[in-house]
């Protein structure tokens, strides 16, 4: 297929162009992709992904303005088409025209699906993030002070239990093995289930009982494969349907003493919870609020609420494992601080805001390190029963000493690992001490937990008792969360994956990111000009 190109000669007198332009207000999207859309992405950018021969495509300028609308209306393909085919204001945006003309009247739905899967294979996947992007530095609205956070993404699969789990791993391996290894799995298994039908076996799902032994079954079978498989070279599509087989076996099943496999009870630390989607995980954004899929997560400029950086990990990923990701351009900055670099606000220092979850000591000195001031809150520590928390203690990294309210210093030993932290023990002092009933239960005495970025946490806490501090703080961070309630506004494509696998997730979210901030570039009057992309008035 060959690149098509849009006509760049407008109709002077469209209607449906004239009545857009007298009615839409000044900073619509519609009106901002008219007017720029050939200066954001035109064909030319995307010419990598058409061959030299072959029919014309649809212009993939009007096929990525319809992307861009899909995405911040949260529409499916069909619907996407259908609002372009019938939507006066989707038509003026892609400067096609009314319907009197020689422009695209409609396209088939599944020239969407086309151009994400190019878009997908190609060395710029993320092309219209970055010209997005690109814009909004060009016109100075981008500075060096970012606010990071995470939001929860629902998976698009079903959670399985058990049962579905090893039996949707089994039909896998058998779906991709060739006839004659096929064959020798199916007579390696107990016979029970042929593992052709997608539901589960009809049994008394009320009795424990039935349900213990149909479990066993399976797992017998599911053994009973991989013991065939052993030692053998495997093709890839085997090796992974295989592994897939393995891990999920090992992480629901127990053997009893008796030699029955039972169900684990408890969860695996990084449980999968679909054979169909198996990089979703079981996630927490609250001690009491959780979720199955992944995990979006996002830097914002505070100024100009342009989102700078996205990523997606897995459900059970922490925030900070995620946070150097974000933040790429400031720790690649080799200038210094306050650099008047291109698209920078002149004079600006690093800041890199975020809450509880970004406040470890690890990244408080990682900000640190490359110059960048952090404003991640960190939690006071605590005590249970309204004990003396730690910091009632005073720690001397430096002397690696520990004194306790009374007065009395202990020596902190330093664990086998070597990992830096170490243990002060009160024991032998507490026995007699006046304090004792405010600061420990133990019969051995208070013991203090010296963590091996203590002295950096210690820092970040006294740093946010500044008034100064707290204020900036309150005014700065919440920002991020109204920018991911643009993200996820719409269900569909925002807060539920559309797709599955963390790369696709992944690749998804920062195509929406890209299509809010074109939105946010209309709200603001970016224009393009002759000295190049501006905030006008």
């Amino acid at each position: 297929m060959t690149l098509g190109r849009a006509d760049q000669q407008r109709d002077l007198f469209d209607e449906g162009a004239r009545f857009c332009e007298e009615t839409l207000p000044g900073n619509s999207i519609y009106g901002f992709l008219a007017r720029e859309r050939d200066r954001l992405f035109p064909d030319e950018l995307f010419v990598d992904l058409f061959t030299g021969t072959g029919r014309r495509s649809v212009p993939p300028s009007v096929v990525a303005t319809v992307m861009v609308l899909q995405r911040l209306e949260g529409l499916s393909d069909r619907e996407a088409v259908d609002r372009y085919a019938f939507d006066a204001r989707w038509r003026y945006a892609a400067g096609v025209g009314g319907y009197g003309g020689s422009g695209w009247a409609r396209f088939a739905h599944t020239v969407l699906v086309d151009m994400r899967e190019r878009l997908r294979r190609s060395q710029r996947p993320d092309r219209v993030f970055e010209v997005a992007l690109e814009a909004a530095h060009a016109a100075g609205l981008v500075g060096r002070r970012r606010v990071l956070d995470s939001t929860p993404l629902y998976d698009a699969v079903a959670t399985m239990d058990t049962v579905t789990l090893i039996r949707s791993a089994l039909r896998g391996l058998l779906k991709v093995a060739d006839a004659g290894l096929e064959a020798e799995l199916r007579a390696a298994l107990a016979g029970c289930d042929d593992y052709v039908a997608v539901g589960k076996p009809q049994i008394d799902w009320d009795d424990p009982d039935a349900r213990a032994v149909l479990i066993a079954s399976r797992a017998r079978d599911g053994y009973a494969v991989l013991a065939v498989l052993h030692g053998r070279e495997l093709t890839e599509a085997v090796e992974q349907a295989s592994a897939l087989l393995a891990t999920v076996l090992g992480q629901d099943l127990d053997p009893g003493e008796d030699g029955v496999f039972r169900t684990a009870r408890r969860v695996a630390k990084d449980r999968v919870i679909s054979t169909v989607d198996p990089d979703a995980r079981h996630g927490h954004k609250t001690a009491s609020r959780g979720f199955d899929g992944y995990k979006g997560h996002a830097a914002v400029d505070p100024d100009s609420e342009i989102i700078t950086a996205t990523t997606v990990t897995p459900g059970n990923t922490g925030d900070t494992a995620a946070a150097e990701d974000l933040i790429t351009d400031l720790l690649d900055n080799t200038d210094g601080p306050g650099t008047d670099g291109p698209g920078t606000r002149g004079g600006q220092e690093p800041i890199v805001y975020g809450d509880a979850a970004y406040g470890t000591g690890e990244f408080h000195e990682q900000l640190g390190g490359a110059g960048i001031e952090s404003r991640c809150k960190t939690q006071a520590p605590t005590a249970a029963g309204g004990l003396f928390s730690k910091d009632r203690f005073g720690i001397d990294v430096a002397a690696m000493t520990a004194t306790c309210p009374a007065g009395v210093s202990a020596p902190i030993r330093a664990p086998r690992n070597g990992d830096g932290g170490g243990i002060a023990y009160f024991g032998q002092a507490c026995a007699g001490c006046s304090l004792r009933s405010q600061c420990t239960t133990a019969k051995a005495g208070r013991t203090v937990s010296v963590g091996p970025h203590e002295q950096a946490l210690a820092d970040a806490r006294a740093r946010q008792t500044d008034p100064a501090w707290v204020a900036d703080y309150r005014a700065t961070r919440p920002k991020v969360e109204r920018k991911l309630a643009h993200l996820m506004r719409r269900r569909h494509g925002g807060r539920r994956a559309r797709v599955r696998g963390t790369d696709r997730v992944d690749a998804d979210f920062r195509f929406l990111a890209g299509a809010v901030n074109l939105a946010r570039l209309a709200v603001l009057n970016v224009r393009r000009t002759a000295n190049g992309w501006a905030v006008t008035t």
